[in-house]
């Protein structure tokens, strides 16, 4: 068995690209092996900023000879009075085989020619010189580029290539016009770090110089399986997961040392990790009179714009030490120059932003406002501030739908006004990143409720993946009205999001409004909602499509199915069953209460999972599809407006009516309560006297041949559709 090394060394790459190429190899190496039957015993990636590679082990150094059958001619034209014309020679020539070989067997189009071929196995060296420049032309990601003046694209340009089988360097080319790497067994160790060891002269060994004092070296790999050690011996840890824990040591140990904890997010720690190639931490010191500033502040500019950690007196209490900690990629010998650059830079942006926050005091937050007519939302929808007056009125219709104090419509209103003020002032013109953050800060210190500055903060919730809703009432409120201006806007000018382009968002917006209403039980109409909300905004625009509320009612109900797939694991034909299949009333029903879809759809699958749905499936279904052949309306439920008992000609149809008059009181209690426990509890209970209508000694043919008798019992069947259609459509769940 052999091992096989490749590496990829470049110039330094994006760290987005670092770990994305990573987990590309991950899956296209061993998928390309398979497709060539090489099998192996591992397949281990590594990345770092100057270098992609790829080393596996357990490879046979050949493949294994095979056998493939070929069809050939019809065997009418391959032979003529068993003698073979020159199609069979012809076939056979092609194949490599003897015409003796040829075989023939039957199909089912006819008789046809078959060879049965032996493949010797390929030398796997030749199978991976070609396999790798595939590798390298299939990997994708931003801002590729060309260098030189060839074609070979990549983010950075390719500088060398080590590829090794054991101990032997495979003869691979990579061409980019007139810019050619050739491949070989030296790698380049740190750029800073290493210096590779002084030749002998005269039978002694001189020394090699300290580390960091020399420059960028070549490192010679002697075998494959050597390369991690060799890597690690030239400064170099090609191991992305060994850097990354190295890292999380390094921080959490410098912060403890500087009597505090570290603030380390996954996203940053995933950022450095792409950064570096030999981690050391520095810590570096602020004044601590910027400490005034809000924390979020300093967080921001130690953290987004300089991707250094920040560190906190109290692992659950966001307030900070004068601190922070780089990862340097330098020469640990020279930490204090690098700590005394990072500081200036640090000090530089923190009095910048200390001058801001001292500036945008000057006046209350309301003084904001009228700025916000020289900002433009978007091109036809005009400027922020008429954002602002749209999102009011939004506000202002669910507060009408809702049950709640003068005080909290008045914090409504307050909040919905205040909510983008922020965003001329002087720090969140610098920092995007603090919108509804700074308007939080800059609102207490206005004077303004605890519950209105909050819910400017909280409105612009959540701000990505993983992030909290909103917990205010206020901020619940106007978040749901901030989005769905902006999703009814922008679907008005026709700008629909498509597979691959949704610039504006408005997936997240739709999937943030429908989970704020279920966590925050809000009794929300939807369906009312969107039509006021477009009524509103097609009286100021009168050329808006006539389709546009349709188009919103089916985007909502598109999000809604995604999220309780997705979110809430519930099988996609139990939510077709809530949400109905071209079936506009339960569409319309969704929309009008998501609480109670969501519910239907958690019990839904709650009772598939506890066997409880299995107990009336088939006779729930079964009725719910003869009833499809009558006309009985899907809304009725009133056994004595339906059937008439007079037409029975079967104890077993006397007893399906008695049991749908015991189910009415139980099915409109459910729909009251929401308790949908005790319908299924009352289906389950007449299922067996449904079955006995069916197929028990008093069965009745439901189809009987008087259209009179036909229709009751159709009726009858309808009636149970009726009362499990207050839980689901049964005719949209498949069974289990």
């Amino acid at each position: 068995m052999a091992n096989f090394l490749l590496e990829i060394g470049t110039e330094e790459l994006p760290a987005s690209f670092v770990s994305g190429s990573a987990q590309q190899w991950q899956r296209l190496v061993p998928a390309s092996l398979a497709e060539e039957s090489l099998t192996n015993d591992s397949i281990n990636v590594y990345a770092t900023p100057r270098r992609l590679a790829v080393l596996v082990k357990g490879l046979p150094v050949q493949q294994l000879d095979r056998e493939e059958e070929v069809k050939g001619p019809p065997a009418s034209s391959a032979f003529k009075d068993g003698k073979p014309t020159k199609a069979a020679e012809g076939f056979a020539k092609k194949q490599g085989v003897e015409i003796d070989a040829l075989e023939v067997r039957a199909t089912d189009k006819g008789d046809f020619v078959f060879v049965l071929k032996k493949i010797p196995g390929r030398m796997s060296a030749d199978i991976l010189t070609e396999l790798v420049p595939q590798w390298i032309n299939k990997l994708e990601g931003k801002r590729f580029m060309r260098w030189a003046d060839g074609d070979l694209k990549f983010p950075r340009p390719i500088r060398s290539m080590v590829a090794l089988l054991d101990d032997t360097v495979l003869p691979i080319t990579l061409v980019s016009g007139s810019d050619t790497v050739k491949s070989d067994r030296i790698s380049q160790g740190h750029r800073v770090l290493y210096t590779p060891p002084t030749p002998q002269k005269e039978g002694i060994s001189l020394p090699t110089p300290p580390l960091g004092k020399g420059g960028t070296g070549g490192v010679s790999i002697p075998q494959a399986e050597d390369y991690v050690e060799c890597m690690r011996a030239a400064c170099v840890e090609v191991d992305r997961t060994q850097r990354k824990n190295l890292i999380k040591a390094q921080v959490e140990a410098a912060a403890t040392k500087q009597g505090g904890y570290a603030a380390i997010t996954e996203e940053l720690l995933e950022e450095v990790t792409d950064l570096v190639e030999w981690p050391n931490a520095v810590v570096g010191k602020f004044d601590e009179e910027f400490l005034i500033l809000p924390p979020e502040v300093i967080t921001t500019i130690i953290v987004t714009n300089q991707r250094y950690f920040p560190i906190l007196k109290s692992p659950d209490y966001p307030e900070l030490l004068p601190y922070f900690i780089t990862i340097s990629n330098g020469d640990p010998a020279k930490a204090a120059i690098i700590a005394a650059g990072n500081e200036r830079v640090v000090r530089a942006r923190l009095a910048d932003g200390q001058f801001f926050y001292k500036a945008d005091l000057v006046k209350p937050l309301e003084d904001y406002l009228p700025k916000l007519e020289t900002v433009t939302f978007q091109e036809d929808l005009g400027t922020v501030r008429a954002k602002v007056d749209r999102l009011c009125k939004i506000a202002s219709l669910i507060v009408n739908q809702l049950q709640i104090t003068e005080e909290e419509q008045a914090d409504v209103a307050r909040a919905a006004l205040l909510c983008k003020a922020d965003l001329v002032t002087q720090m969140v013109y610098e920092l995007p990143e603090m919108q509804g953050i700074m308007g939080q800060k800059y609102a207490l210190a206005s004077g303004e409720s605890e519950a209105v500055a909050t819910a400017i903060f909280e409105h612009y919730l959540p701000r990505g993946a993983g992030d909290n809703l909103p917990q205010t009432l206020t901020g619940q409120v106007v978040g749901i009205a901030d989005k769905l201006d902006t999703l009814v806007s922008i679907f008005g000018l026709g700008m629909l999001p498509t597979g691959s382009s949704d610039p504006f968002a408005l997936r997240r917006a739709a999937n943030a409004i429908t989970n704020i209403i279920w966590a925050a039980q809000l009794p929300v109409n939807l369906h009312q909602l969107l039509a006021e909300v477009v009524a509103e905004f097609t009286a100021a625009r009168p050329e808006t499509p006539g389709e546009l509320l349709d188009q919103l009612y089916d985007f909502f109900l598109q999000r809604i199915r995604t999220l309780l797939q997705e979110e809430k694991n519930v099988d996609y034909d139990l939510v077709n069953a809530v949400l109905g299949e071209n079936d506009p009333e339960y569409t319309e029903r969704a929309l009008r209460d998501l609480l109670d879809a969501l519910e239907r759809a958690l019990f839904l699958q709650e009772i598939r999972n506890n066997k409880t749905l299995d107990l009336i499936y088939e006779t729930v279904n079964r009725s719910t599809r003869l009833a499809a052949q009558g006309d009985l309306d899907k809304v009725e439920l009133e056994p004595k407006n339906a059937v008439k008992p007079e037409l029975f000609q079967k104890s077993s149809e006397q007893a399906f009516y008695d049991a749908v008059v015991q189910l009415v009181p139980q099915t409109l209690l459910s729909k009251q309560t929401r308790n949908y426990q005790q319908l299924v509890d009352s289906l389950t209970e007449i299922a067996p006297t449904v079955s006995n209508f069916f197929d028990g000694p008093e069965s009745v043919l439901v189809m009987d041949s008087d259209p009179e008798i036909k229709q009751n019992r159709l009726n009858l069947l309808g009636l149970l559709r009726n009362h499990a259609r207050v839980l689901a459509d049964f005719g949209a769940i498949v069974k289990s």
